[in-house]
Parts: structure tokens; C-alpha cells; sequence
């Protein structure tokens, strides 16, 4: 006995429309998979039950590339058949269109965050984990590149630091090198003036004091004697003695 017709209408008992809606929802699902595959076509399929939940199978799941087409596409034509761009009507549309890619855009950044996952599919749950994997090598590339760059840059640092302490150091010895060369230096002048210092002879340290002022007597010889001698003892004399005396 074959399958009676069923009449399209709601179905007033809720557990047999529920039963009815996983049937229907699994063959829709199916049949959009097969018209994707057998004619080539990108399906994108959108379902929410009764409660809220979202079922959706998209070819390749692009389904934000498949709406974006979509939206394209309408508002093109839209726009073809509209007299009048300036129109409500335009602003409307475009406002539909604005507040759907919202919500396609919010609706993944909670997927992105592991909220709302309920109503992910198995093959939507691993799409978004290659999609998480992804970003996270891309950060993971970018963190390692910014390490590198930090820890050369710090051993440029380094190394100039490293040269400037050298530098300085050889600055620092060759100063006190210059410092001892000029202090033993100093040292060797001092000693040379000490050494070529001398003593002014007394001019009667060479001289008795008989002979020094001789009298008149009866030998010639003597007084001529004390005369050379006087006159010897004079030659020596610096001319302020001299005068000394003579005065």
C-alpha cells in the first residue's frame, strides 16, 4: 500500500511536526548537496526552525561569498527596474542588505569566539577550526618576526655598547699613561735643577787673614806677593764685592 498524499498545511500536533522537520531538513539538505555536485552550481541554504535555530549548507562553505553574490546580483536588478535610485524604496534595500551582512559578520565573530556552536554543522565545526589554525600560525609567524627583530636589534645594542666601554677604556689608559709620563717628567726636571744648583764662594774662604790686607815692610817680595795675590782674589770677585770692599 502506497503513501497517501499529505495535505500542505501546518502540522498542529508538535512532536509529529518536529519529527517531520528533521525528515524534510535532512532531505532538503540533501537534494541541495546533490544539485551543487551533479550541475556544478553554487546552493547556498539557509533554514531556521521554530525555536530559533539556524541550519544552513553552503557549496565549498562560502556561504558569505555566496550572499555577498546574492545580494550583488539583487540589487543590481533592483536597481535596473527602479525609476528612481533616490527613491525609499532604495534606501530600504540597501538598508536589508547593510543589517544582513551584520548579522552574517556578527554570527562569525561568535563562531570565532566558540560561542553559539549548537547549530554547526560537523563539517561547519571543522572548517572553522582550519580557519582558527590559520590565524593562528599567521600570529604565531608574526609574534616569532617581532622576537627576531627584537633580540637583533638588542644585540646591535649591545655591541655598539660594548665598543663605546672599549673606547673608553683605552681613553682612560692612555690618559694615565700621559698623566705618569708627565708626572715622572716633572720628577726629572726637579731632580736636574736640584743637582746643577751651587753654592757663591765666600770671597775670603781662600784668603788668611794676614795676607789679606798686607803692610808695608822691608821685603819687597812679600808685598809684591800679597799685591798677586790680592789681585788673584779679586779676579773671582763679582763686581758688587768689589765695590763693597773698595767703598
Amino acid at each position: 500500500m502506497g503513501r497517501g498524499r499529505v495535505e500542505l498545511k501546518r502540522i498542529e500536533n508538535k512532536i509529529n511536526r518536529q519529527v517531520t522537520f528533521s525528515k524534510r531538513r535532512s532531505g532538503l539538505l540533501k537534494k541541495a548537496h546533490e544539485i551543487s555536485v551533479l550541475c556544478d552550481a553554487e546552493v547556498g541554504l539557509i533554514v531556521f526552525s521554530t525555536k530559533g535555530k539556524l541550519f544552513e549548507y553552503s557549496t565549498d562553505s562560502c556561504m558569505e561569498r555566496i550572499l555577498e553574490r546574492y545580494e550583488r546580483y539583487s540589487y543590481a536588478e533592483r536597481q535596473l527596474n527602479a525609476t528612481d535610485i533616490e527613491t525609499p524604496g532604495s534606501w530600504t534595500l540597501e538598508h536589508a542588505k547593510l543589517k544582513a551582512r551584520l548579522e552574517v559578520l556578527q554570527r562569525n565573530q561568535k563562531h570565532y569566539a566558540g560561542e553559539e556552536l549548537d547549530t554547526l554543522s560537523m563539517k561547519e565545526l571543522q572548517n572553522l577550526e582550519h580557519q582558527l589554525d590559520s590565524a593562528l600560525k599567521h600570529i604565531r609567524s608574526r609574534k616569532n618576526q617581532l622576537m627576531h627583530e627584537s633580540i637583533s636589534e638588542l644585540q646591535k645594542k649591545d655591541k655598539a655598547l660594548q665598543e663605546q666601554n672599549n673606547n673608553l677604556s683605552k681613553q682612560v689608559k692612555e690618559r694615565e699613561k700621559e698623566m705618569a709620563q708627565q708626572t715622572s717628567w716633572e720628577q726629572q726636571s726637579h731632580d736636574h735643577l736640584n743637582s746643577s744648583s751651587f753654592v757663591l764662594p765666600h770671597p775670603f774662604n781662600n784668603l788668611h787673614m794676614g795676607e789679606a790686607y798686607p803692610t808695608a815692610g822691608d821685603n819687597g817680595e812679600v808685598e809684591g806677593s800679597s799685591r798677586q795675590q790680592q789681585q788673584n782674589s779679586t779676579s773671582v770677585m763679582p763686581p758688587w764685592m768689589l765695590r763693597h770692599l773698595n767703598g
